[in-house]
C-alpha cells in the first residue's frame, strides 16, 4: 500500500493551526502564573498555618492530584453551570488548568520549603519578623530555587495537557487540528504538523525558563 502525503492541504490552512497554537500559548502562560501564585499561597498554608486550614489544603491537593484533569475540566464547564455559574470555554480552561496545576505545585514548593535550613527560619523569628514575612522574605526565594526545575516540568506538563481543553471547545491548537483533520481528511498529515508545533513550543518554553532562571537565581544574586 502507497501513502501520498500532502502536506500542501494542510499548509494551505497553517493559519488556523498558528492561531490554535497562539491561543495554547495564552492560555498555558496565564495558567502559569495564576497556578504558581496559588500555589506559593498553598504552600504557605501548608506549612505554616492552622491545624484546619493545613487540613483543607492537603484535602484540596489530594483531590486534585488523584483524579483525572478531563473530570475536573467537565465539574467546572458542565457542572458548575447547574450551580449557577456558566464560564466560556477558554474561561473554563484557565480555571481549570490553575487548579491543577496549582495542587501539583504546591507539594513540589512545598519540598522545598522544607530544604530550607530550619536554622534560617529560627533566626528571622528571632528578628521578629512574623510568619508571612518569614515566608516572603527568607524562605521563598530558596525554595523556589530548589524547586525551580520541578516546576518548568511541571510547567510543560501543563502545556501539554492543555490539549484536553478541546473537549469543551476551547479553540486551541488540538481543537483547530481536529477540525483541520474532519474536513480535509488527512489525519497523518495535521497530526505531524501539530506534534512538530507542539514540540517547537515545549522547546521554546523551556528555554524561557531556563533564561528566567539564569536572570533571577544566579545573575540576580550574583
Amino acid at each position: 500500500m502507497t501513502y501520498v502525503f500532502q502536506f500542501g492541504i494542510v499548509f494551505d490552512r497553517f493559519g488556523e493551526l498558528l492561531a490554535g497554537a497562539w491561543l495554547t500559548i495564552q492560555l498555558s502562560a496565564v495558567s502559569m502564573l495564576l497556578g504558581l501564585s496559588l500555589a506559593v499561597v498553598c504552600a504557605f498554608l501548608r506549612t505554616s498555618g492552622a491545624r484546619a486550614v493545613r487540613a483543607v489544603v492537603a484535602a484540596y491537593v489530594e483531590a486534585i492530584r488523584n483524579t483525572p484533569f478531563l473530570v475536573q475540566l467537565y465539574v467546572i464547564f458542565f457542572a458548575l453551570p447547574a450551580a449557577g455559574l456558566r464560564l466560556e470555554a477558554n474561561t473554563a480552561a484557565v480555571l481549570a488548568m490553575v487548579v491543577n496545576l496549582g495542587a501539583y505545585a504546591t507539594e513540589i514548593l512545598r519540598a522545598g520549603v522544607q530544604s530550607v535550613p530550619a536554622g534560617q527560619i529560627e533566626a528571622g523569628r528571632a528578628l521578629g519578623l512574623t510568619r508571612i514575612q518569614v515566608y516572603r522574605f527568607i524562605v521563598l526565594f530558596p525554595a523556589l530555587k530548589a524547586v525551580f526545575p520541578a516546576l518548568a516540568s511541571q510547567f510543560i506538563l501543563l502545556l501539554l495537557g492543555s490539549s484536553v481543553v478541546s473537549a469543551i471547545s476551547a479553540k486551541e491548537l488540538t481543537a483547530i487540528a481536529n477540525t483541520l483533520q474532519s474536513t480535509t481528511f488527512r489525519a497523518f498529515e495535521v497530526y505531524i504538523v501539530v506534534t512538530v508545533m507542539y514540540l517547537a513550543i515545549a522547546v521554546g518554553f523551556r528555554g524561557l525558563f531556563a533564561g528566567v532562571y539564569w536572570l533571577v537565581f544566579v545573575r540576580g544574586r550574583a
